[in-house]
C-alpha cells in the first residue's frame, strides 16, 4: 500500500479503493516527542480539513492532530486513550488513529511520497 506524509505530522495510507488510514509520523512523532497521554477528539462521523483527530501531551510538545482533508471517519483506534505509547511506535498497524472514507483522492495524490525530515520547511 502507498504512504503518503503531510507536513502537519501525519501519514495516510490507501487500504483499498474508498479507505484510507491515519497515524503519526516519523516527524509528528519528533515534534511532540514520546507521547505520554492521548484523547481522541474526533466521532465516528463526516469531519472538516483541520478538525482534531487526537489530542497529545508528550516530552516536546502538547499539541492538536489535525486532519488534512475532509473526510468521514469510520473507525477510530480508541486503544491509543489507554495505551498512548503505541503512537510511539514506527508500526503503522500500531500508531494509526483512523480510518476514513470519503476522501478526495487527489487531494491524497498532492502529499508527500517521503517523510518529512526534522526542520525541513514546505
Amino acid at each position: 500500500m502507498t504512504i503518503k506524509y503531510h507536513e502537519s505530522g501525519i501519514w495516510v495510507e490507501r487500504l483499498n479503493d474508498s479507505t484510507y488510514r491515519l497515524g503519526l509520523s516519523e516527524k509528528g512523532q519528533d515534534d511532540v516527542g514520546e507521547v505520554m497521554f492521548a484523547e481522541l477528539s474526533v466521532p465516528v462521523a463526516p469531519i472538516k480539513k483541520g478538525d482534531a483527530l487526537l489530542n497529545v501531551e508528550g516530552a516536546k510538545a502538547v499539541t492538536e492532530i489535525t486532519i488534512p482533508f475532509d473526510a468521514t471517519v469510520t473507525a477510530v483506534n480508541e486503544a491509543l486513550e489507554d495505551e498512548p505509547s503505541m503512537l510511539n511506535q514506527s508500526d503503522k498497524a500500531l500508531n494509526w488513529i483512523v480510518e476514513v472514507t470519503d476522501v478526495d483522492s487527489s487531494l491524497v495524490d498532492t502529499l508527500d511520497d517521503t517523510a518529512f525530515k526534522e526542520n525541513e520547511q514546505h
